[in-house]
């Protein structure tokens, strides 16, 4: 895989809630045409724990035939059983994606040699011609590969030559970078990190695999390829800009219900989505359980993004352009607000 900016794509929906193929194909190209590095077809913020398996292959199909040739494809295909991601990646391997990323399993539990040895390994042995990128995300799967597994599993299978770090950890990363080599590449998994672990030294990262991506690729592969240029204050630039957007991955609110104060976490994709509709997207709901902001997370959301508008009014401009709206009016009128949260 080669450095830069991939988007993991969010799926979009109907209201209905079934897959939106015709948006799912704008979101494609709205991606190549802004010069994405690459699109990941069913990860996590595209909702792949949502889907039926028929969904799932479909995805991944349909990213597959339409970026061909125009970026590169990664393929989400983990579970926490190695015989169903097995099957999922010989479905993708057949549409000849240039990636697949494996989650680590979640919910079983399993140490950090049995992810590398019954899972990772299965895998990679399973499709030595396709390359495998590990996805360290404790905070998610509740178990974790650690860098001494990864190290082990880049020295033995030359498709596995990258991972997707999520741990949010700057001593993790600095022991993969340790223990996997120079030549090793480190995406981040991490919006809000992008630019530090790049910047340092000790972890050097190459690119990000990305969720706001889905809303500004033009100006993070912008970024993400100041910085593999060296150019930091460029790139920093670009990071001040699009800061507020960044922050909203997740976002956080202290609510009261009637029984007493409660925090909220809006967590991916329901604040990008939610994001999406405002701004006249595809994107539509999210799949249950996932459901709505509450308002007062909504005003967050809101407030970052009218701030991003007012003072980088060129970080929408593809979206205006591409889908045809007025994002001055999309983030002012109350009708575009319309069932976007509900209270506590």
């Amino acid at each position: 895989m080669k450095p830069g900016c991939y988007t993991a794509l969010i799926t979009p929906f109907t209201q209905a809630g079934e897959l939106d193929q015709e948006g799912l194909e704008q979101l494609i190209s709205f991606q190549i045409e802004n010069g994405i590095t690459g699109i990941l077809a069913a990860g996590t913020t595209g909702e792949s724990p949502t889907f039926k398996w028929k969904e799932h292959d479909l995805v991944i199909a349909r990213v597959a035939q339409l970026a061909k040739g125009k970026c590169l494809r990664i393929a989400g295909v983990g579970s926490n059983n190695t015989n169903e991601t097995l099957e999922a990646a010989g479905h993708a391997a057949k549409e000849a994606v240039d990636a697949l990323l494996l989650v680590d399993p979640y919910y079983n539990g399993p140490s950090s040699l049995e992810i590398r040895k019954e899972y990772y390994e299965v895998v990679a042995g399973a499709y030595p011609d396709v390359n495998i990128i590990p996805y360290i995300i404790p905070g998610r799967t509740g178990a974790q590969m650690l860098p001494q597994d990864l190290a082990i599993l880049a020295k033995n299978f030359p498709n596995i030559s990258c991972v997707k770090e999520a741990t949010g950890n700057l001593e993790n990363m600095k022991l993969t970078r340790k223990y996997c080599g120079n030549n090793f590449k480190i995406f981040s998994g991490d919006d809000a990190l992008v630019y530090d672990i790049m910047a340092d030294p000790e972890i050097k990262a190459c690119g990000a695999i990305s969720v706001m991506a889905n809303i500004a690729p033009k100006f993070l592969t912008q970024m993400i390829s100041l910085l593999n240029q060296g150019d930091t204050d460029g790139a920093m630039k670009i990071q001040t800009a699009l800061k507020p957007l960044l922050d909203l991955v997740v976002v956080t609110t202290q609510e009261e219900s009637e029984f007493g104060p409660v925090s909220c976490r809006a967590r991916n994709p329901l604040p990008l989505k939610t994001m999406m509709q405002l701004l006249g997207m595809p994107g539509g709901p999210c799949r249950r359980p996932l459901g709505k902001m509450t308002q007062k997370g909504f005003h967050v959301l809101l407030d970052a993004v009218k701030s991003v508008q007012a003072d980088n009014p060129e970080i929408f401009e593809p979206i205006a352009s591409f889908f045809n709206v007025d994002i001055g009016d999309r983030l002012n009128n109350l009708k575009f607000q319309k069932d976007l949260w509900y209270n506590y």
